[in-house]
């Protein structure tokens, strides 16, 4: 079997504690449904699953049919998959037909559901997701009212399983007079559903950042997806939880990735010489410099250009010259014995240095979720301890 390039390690124990972090903070009453849209936040849908499982996770959410059927082919069959996002007509069939909970905001689709279910004679199961204010997808007040009415027209063949909607950037306290709209106008939408006297089994509003510091978000199920890979999903978080438990500094959350590579050549440069393409970086001295092999194709911010670090041999070592598509430069003048096929951490920890998802965001003005989804799924990923 031929190398890739990179390597991607996912830490079960790390997994386990986020997991535990994440009950401790909901109950161990409300359903934790793992959130695993883009291939796992580019953590790996056919590594993190089993892994997801091993922790004691049951449901799996995901962004369209299609990674549904991937996290369908790894799961277990007691575990539960719900699509968000994109459901399309020619895939009810297999949808329904697995049992798989999909997201409806808008009545046509329960009309189509209903007659696939009744063809498969298998029940259709549907969340209801409604606008609150959000305006990305949801059943209005009179689409909630004709919804509510098919449902209970068709009961042998819908189960109304859920009652939901999205909260639009809970995570910001700048936007909480929004959010706070929001859930108003969830509340009001749910005293709609009673008054039509035919509920759910499940109301669910909280994401990460929701379920880790804002409870009254909490109802029967919660949809993480950034906590549980290690991620607070913002400062404004990370400090509303450290105010709550009266803490200056916190760990309780743990990345589960580590990406690692290794160096392909090492280079002797004379002082004045240029590094790569273009004159972004020109050596002030004699310099050593190590060669790796991967690049912005691989993931690897070009924004990272003369700004980022990896880890060799134990030490930091500063991005030299430009960020290329397959390749990139670092220097390593102080690490004496660096050497070809020494491994290299780009995210990840070696005794007390650190290369975290977070300070590549800084240097990038990309959000953790961003970098870790555009990791290529050709990069193999592989559980560990």
């Amino acid at each position: 079997m031929v190398r890739h390039s990179s390597r991607i390690e996912l830490s079960l124990s790390a997994l386990k504690q986020n997991i535990n972090f994440i009950r401790k903070k909901i109950g161990h009453e409300t359903e934790l449904s793992s959130v695993v849209k883009a291939d796992a936040y580019g953590h790996g849908i056919s590594t993190f699953v089993p892994m997801a499982e091993k922790a004691g996770v049951k449901h799996f959410s995901v962004a369209s049919s299609y990674e549904a059927w991937e996290v369908n082919q790894v799961c277990k069959n007691e575990s539960s998959i719900m699509i968000m996002g994109i459901l399309y007509d020619e895939d009810l069939e297999w949808v329904i037909g697995n049992g798989i909970e999909f997201f409806v905001f808008d009545v046509s689709r329960l009309k189509g559901a209903k007659k696939v279910a009744e063809r498969l004679g298998k029940k259709a199961v549907i969340h209801l997701e409604v606008e609150t204010g959000g305006n990305r997808t949801g059943l209005d007040e009179a689409g909630l009212s004709s919804a509510l009415k098919y449902l209970k027209n068709n009961s042998d063949h819908l189960q109304f399983e859920g009652f939901c909607t999205h909260f639009a950037g809970i995570e910001s306290l700048s936007n909480q007079f929004r959010v706070a709209k929001q859930q108003k106008k969830f509340e009001e939408m749910y005293k709609q559903v009673q008054n039509s006297g035919y509920l759910p089994e499940l109301r669910h509003t909280a994401s990460s950042a929701a379920a880790l510091v804002f409870p009254d978000t909490v109802m029967d199920m919660v949809r993480v997806g950034t906590a549980q890979f290690g991620m607070w999903p913002s400062p404004d978080i990370y400090n509303l939880h450290l105010q709550q438990t009266d803490k200056n500094r916190d760990a309780p959350l743990k990345r589960v990735l580590t990406w690692k590579t290794d160096v392909m050549h090492i280079k002797e440069l004379k002082k004045d010489e240029f590094v790569g393409y273009g004159t972004s970086y020109q050596a002030p001295e004699d310099m050593k410099i190590a060669i790796l092999p991967i690049g912005y194709s691989n993931g690897y911010p070009r924004a990272l250009s003369n700004r980022g670090e990896v880890i060799i041999r134990g030490r930091k070592a500063p991005v030299v010259g430009l960020i290329n598509m397959n390749v990139f430069m670092v220097d390593v003048s102080h690490i004496k014995d660096a050497s070809v096929g020494d491994e290299v951490i780009l995210i990840g920890r070696h005794k007390n240095h650190v290369i975290s998802i977070r300070s590549f965001s800084e240097f990038s003005n990309a959000i953790n979720n961003e970098l870790v989804s555009r990791l290529p799924a050709a990069i193999p990923r592989v559980a560990v301890a």
